[in-house]
């Protein structure tokens, strides 16, 4: 159980700050379907993959210590900001999981914007179609994000790059 709680620590670790609970569930997603070993089930949901099995193990984290929760107001949403705490890292210095060092593609996907890292996602959601087939259905299953062909490059583009990185 803790192997599995220690790697979506490791995540921090090796990534730093994640900012937003949604551009968290996509890191973790995008990385499993890179071949990095997490054991989440994802399903999709209104923004693409939704895994509650992350959301209850982040809860678990904030509430051991070992991962600090900083709620911000927006106004109009809270945005959530997710960091390893001092605990954190001790209890990831005395243990041993099986998480390799992909520390550039954590660092890579942190960077992206949340809305970026959900249309990713959901191509790989769909990667058993066709890019025509992922792109209509992208279309119609999110219509209010506006998505571009050149989103679509671009994020068919970063998957290629991810895929290069993680093979080296």
């Amino acid at each position: 159980m803790l192997q599995d709680h220690a790697k979506v620590m490791a995540v921090f670790l090796q990534a730093g700050e994640v900012v937003g609970r949604k551009k968290l569930q996509k890191i973790i997603y995008i990385a499993k379907k890179m071949n990095i070993p997490f054991s989440e089930r994802y399903k999709f949901h209104m923004f693409g993959p939704y895994s509650e099995e992350l959301s209850l193990r982040m809860e678990e984290l904030c509430n051991l210590g070992f991962v600090a929760e900083t709620k911000e107001d927006k106004g109009n949403y809270y945005q959530y900001r997710y960091a390893l705490s001092s605990r954190g890292e001790k209890f990831l210095s005395m243990y041993q999981f099986d998480l390799p060092d992909v520390k550039p593609v954590f660092e890579s996907l942190n960077e992206q914007s949340a809305r970026f890292l959900e249309l990713v996602s959901t191509l790989l959601y769909f990667d058993e179609l066709t890019r025509e087939e992922v792109k209509e259905k992208v279309q119609t299953l999110k219509r209010k994000q506006n998505y571009t062909d050149e989103d679509f490059e671009q994020a068919y583009t970063y998957i290629q790059g991810l895929k290069k990185v993680i093979k080296q």
